[in-house]
């Protein structure tokens, strides 16, 4: 995969280094919204072993606040100077369900774009995607952030995230889009339920041919099965990472970067 000149082997598995320069993400809302505080975050994730940075400036949770495309871009846009100033060989994925943000940041150095709608809350996502020519990460999600945890009715909850991966997938590929990863949003308009059902029945996923992101680290399907908080998620996360693996996942976005890795290493 083609990432800005870069390229990314997807033929064994890869860590994203989570990086929120957000005041109220659910697990470390606040602690990088600064430009030194995330410059000093990417180098961590870097040297714990990052084969990439996924930086997001708009907080996904239920209830997070509403950010404006321009404030958006104020957060985001001067971290991906500092971090392609200082670490020129990281591979940098923007979180974001907005064209204009998407632009705006490969512009500015990033080579992916991370997209939690799937291209419905921005109908110029996909336009843009083309012509930008970058690796576009397509997760399902039903509504808003907002409003998704009231849109879980699905008549069989696999069968319909494929459904949406293959309608948005005719849609890109006819705009020549080609460098396409797989999300099958764990904790976006899905119950704990569906989200373990998805999970135990995620090799249906594959029919796509495409590679596939698990984003599952340290989210409430672990911390309110078990009755703990989201700081007390690792080992939950680290065991729903080792079944991610074994079920052909690719990539495995996550805030704990040596653990992750570590996983990576003892099943190959």
């Amino acid at each position: 995969m083609n990432a800005g000149g870069k390229l990314i082997d997807l033929s064994s598995p890869k860590v994203m280094g989570i990086l929120n320069i957000t005041p109220d993400s659910f697990y470390d809302g606040g602690r990088h919204n600064t430009v030194d505080a995330a410059l000093l975050q990417a180098e961590k994730l870097l040297t714990a072993g990052a084969d990439l940075l996924d930086l997001g400036a708009y907080s996904s949770r239920p209830g997070a606040a509403e950010v404006g495309v321009d404030e958006e871009k104020a957060r985001l846009l001067p971290v991906i100077a500092a971090i392609t100033t200082r670490f020129p060989e990281s591979l940098l994925s923007i979180d974001t369900f907005r064209a204009d943000v998407a632009r705006a940041s490969v512009e500015a150095g990033a080579h992916i774009i991370n997209d939690i709608s799937g291209g419905t809350l921005d109908e110029q996502m996909f336009a843009t995607i083309a012509e930008l020519q970058v690796p576009y990460i397509l997760m399902h999600m039903r509504g808003t952030p907002n409003t998704m945890q009231r849109l879980t009715d699905y008549e069989d909850v696999v069968q319909d995230v494929n459904l949406f991966f293959g309608g948005q997938l005719a849609r890109l590929r006819q705009m020549k889009v080609t460098d396409i990863i797989l999300d099958p949003g764990f904790g976006f308009a899905k119950t704990l339920q569906q989200n373990y059902d998805l999970l135990n029945r995620l090799e249906e996923l594959h029919i796509h041919g495409l590679p596939i992101l698990g984003a599952v680290s340290r989210k409430s399907m672990i911390y309110k099965k078990l009755g703990i908080t989201p700081k007390e998620a690792l080992n939950g996360t680290t065991v729903l990472h080792t079944l991610l693996l074994t079920k052909g996942i690719k990539i495995l976005r996550v805030h704990d970067v040596k653990e992750a890795k570590e996983v990576i290493a003892l099943l190959k």
